[in-house]
């Protein structure tokens, strides 16, 4: 049990106890509601530090309290709350980790919602299929975490799968998890597209970019811009696919290319979309900073979106390896499922937040 990073702290606990005293403080004066934007801002910093303070709390009372009963149980040989406390113990143990975990979402972004795309490489029908794999597996990883999933564009294969497809992740530190995913995704199976049943190797890159709130500054000039309409295609209604109702935003400077085409109607279509390239171009340079520091720094550890960062074997063995991590998992199928957390943990732990 890792007892000294409960009982040492995982953080200075006194002083979010103060933080959190202050802020509740503040919220009893009667100009309190004055400024809206400021009061949902001071709310948001309250129910961040409870999110730390409570759990934080709770497990150090239960690890003293199975330090105290354990050598009761254990003089008085009562094997069976002996294992009753040593399964507590394994859940304290566990939580302990996820907490350790969430302490490496430092950056100033973690906290956000995010999007995430997928998009078909080298591979034909194989990568649209396997983009497609991809998109239940976060499906299936997001709604364990409790995040909110929304599909913002998707272009589907000439055959079958899917080409591409952009996610919105709502929830707390959707970004700050979603983010160990980025890069490039590998398959290797026994093709269902190839009559020979011979072995094919797929790829598919995934991007993730932070939500950022309307309060940030990003400039974006209009002639920076080419807007592109065209007809929806896929699950919509006739509506969608009798109008224009698809926007696809280019920004000319960087290159950057966004689309959407779920909404009902153009106007939003576009709203989804400038959301989408704000986050884009903010995320841009906060990573140009970051480099420049790490530059001075020494460091050497960016993973670009060209490199390969996990290896999906189905055939002939069974096995998911993370290129970074060295994490190996030989349940395929659960992973496929969305029981990612192992190599999303290793990384925030290895590369931090």
């Amino acid at each position: 049990m890792r007892e000294s990073f409960i009982c040492g702290g995982i953080f200075d606990l006194a002083q979010k106890e103060s933080e959190l005293e202050k802020l509740e403080t503040l919220m009893q004066e009667a100009s309190f509601w004055d400024d809206g934007n400021h009061a949902q801002k001071v709310i948001a910093q309250i129910n961040d530090l409870k999110s730390w303070i409570i759990p934080y709390n709770d497990l150090k009372r239960r690890l003293e309290d199975i330090k105290t009963l354990f050598p009761d149980a254990q003089a008085g040989q009562d094997t069976a709350f002996v294992a009753e406390l040593g399964q507590e113990l394994a859940a304290v143990e566990k939580e302990v980790a996820l907490l350790e975990v969430r302490k490496m979402l430092s950056h100033e972004l973690d906290k956000n919602n995010c999007f995430l795309s997928i998009n078909a490489g080298a591979g034909g029908t194989e990568a649209c299929d396997w983009v497609q794999m991809l998109l239940r597996m976060y499906e299936r990883w997001a709604s364990r975490r409790g995040f909110k999933v929304e599909v913002i564009d998707a272009l589907e294969g000439e055959v079958a799968g899917i080409r591409n497809v952009t996610l919105r992740l709502a929830g707390d530190y959707a970004y700050g998890y979603a983010k160990a995913e980025k890069g490039v995704h590998r398959l290797v199976r026994i093709s269902p597209f190839d009559s020979n049943a011979r072995r094919h190797t797929s790829f598919a890159a995934v991007d993730v970019s932070p939500e950022i709130s309307d309060d940030i500054e990003v400039e974006v000039r209009t002639e920076d811009l080419r807007v592109d309409t065209y007809r929806a295609s896929g699950a919509g209604g006739q509506h969608v696919n009798k109008t224009d109702s698809a926007v696809r935003i280019t920004h000319l400077p960087s290159g950057i290319i966004v689309s959407s085409q779920q909404q009902r109607s153009q106007t939003q279509n576009k709203e989804s979309c400038m959301k989408m390239l704000r986050s884009k171009l903010y995320e841009q340079k906060v990573e140009e900073r970051q480099k420049k520091i790490e530059e001075i720094g020494g460091e050497k550890k960016e993973i670009g979106w060209g490199s390969q960062i996990r290896s999906y074997v189905f055939q002939p063995y069974t096995l998911v390896k993370d290129n970074r991590t060295k994490v190996e998992i030989g349940n395929v199928q659960a992973v496929m499922d969305g029981e990612i957390d192992e190599f999303i943990n290793a990384y925030l732990k290895e590369f931090g937040g």
